[in-house]
C-alpha cells in the first residue's frame, strides 16, 4: 500500500488516472478521507493524474499527537509532492482541504497551476465550537457527534433519498481518530486568513453550496470579491457538495 513518511507521519495517498497528464490533487474534509472524492477522481482519470491522500489523522494516515497547525498540514502537501517529484498541481480541497489550499496558494503559489475551493473559509467557526467539538469527542467519542455533523453535511432530502452515501459518509466520520479529528479541529479552530486572501494570485474556483450552515454562500462570496478574478459557483447543496451535488460540482471544475 502506497504509504510514505511525512514530516514524522505515515501518510496514505493513491496516485490514478492517466500517468502523463497533469496532477489534480484532491484534499480531504475534517472528519472523512480521500474515499469522499471518489466520483470526481473517476470523473477525470481520463485527463489527469489524480492525487488523493489522507490528511494527517484520518483515514489510514497517521494521527500523530496534537493540535496540529493548518501551516503543518500544509507543509504535509508540500512534503508529498516533493517526495512524489511532482513539480505543480491543481489543487482541490473541500472545508479543510479548501483551508489547507488557501495557505499554499499564499506561501507557494508556484506550484500550483489551478485552485478549486470548495464550501470553505479562510475563518470557520468560533474558538468555543471547536473547544466544545473537541472535549466532546474526547469524552465521548465520535459516534456522539456523527448525527449532528451529518446534518450539517446534507440536507434532509439528500439524506433521505440517499441513504448509502449517507451510511458511506458517517463510517468515514466514524472511523476517524478522536486524536486526529482533535488535533485538525485545533487547526481550524486557530485559522484566520480573512486579511491575506486578497494575496492569491493563482487563478481560483470558488464553489459553495447554497444550504451550507457550515460555509455559508456569504463565505464564499467574501472570497470571491477578494480574490482577484476568481470564479464563483453556488450549487444547491450542503457542505459535502461534490457528493450531494456531484454531477454539477464536476462540470462546474471541468469548466474551470
Amino acid at each position: 500500500m502506497p504509504f510514505l513518511e511525512l514530516n514524522g507521519a505515515q501518510t496514505y495517498y493513491e496516485l490514478s488516472g492517466r500517468g502523463d497528464g497533469p496532477v489534480l490533487m484532491f484534499s480531504n474534509s475534517l472528519g472523512t478521507n480521500l474515499g469522499m472524492w471518489h466520483g470526481q477522481a473517476a470523473a477525470f482519470s481520463g485527463s489527469f493524474r489524480i492525487l488523493r491522500y489522507d490528511t494527517r489523522g484520518h483515514g489510514q494516515s497517521a494521527a500523530t499527537p496534537g493540535p496540529y497547525t493548518m501551516e503543518q498540514l500544509a507543509q504535509d502537501v508540500l512534503a508529498l509532492v516533493d517526495q512524489l517529484k511532482i513539480d505543480r498541481v491543481s489543487f482541490c480541497g473541500l472545508s479543510m482541504g479548501g483551508m489547507i489550499g488557501i495557505v499554499l496558494a499564499l506561501r507557494v503559489p508556484q506550484r500550483l497551476e489551478r485552485l478549486i475551493l470548495c464550501n470553505t473559509s479562510p475563518k470557520i467557526g468560533s474558538a468555543e465550537m471547536w473547544n466544545a467539538r473537541i472535549a466532546t469527542a474526547g469524552k465521548s467519542g465520535m459516534e456522539a457527534l456523527a448525527d449532528s455533523v451529518l446534518e450539517r453535511w446534507y440536507t434532509a432530502g439528500f439524506r433521505t433519498a440517499n441513504p448509502s452515501a449517507v451510511a458511506a459518509t458517517r463510517k468515514m466520520l466514524v472511523s476517524t481518530p478522536v486524536e486526529g479529528y482533535a488535533g485538525c479541529c485545533a487547526a481550524l479552530r486557530d485559522m484566520d486568513l480573512r486579511e491575506g486572501i486578497a494575496g492569491i494570485g493563482v487563478p481560483t474556483l470558488i464553489i459553495a453550496g447554497s444550504h451550507d450552515p457550515v460555509t455559508p454562500p456569504t463565505d464564499g462570496k467574501l472570497m470571491a470579491e477578494r480574490i482577484r478574478g476568481s470564479r464563483y459557483v453556488e450549487l444547491a447543496a450542503a457542505h459535502l457538495s461534490n457528493i450531494e451535488a456531484a454531477d454539477a460540482f464536476t462540470t462546474a471544475m471541468a469548466g474551470f
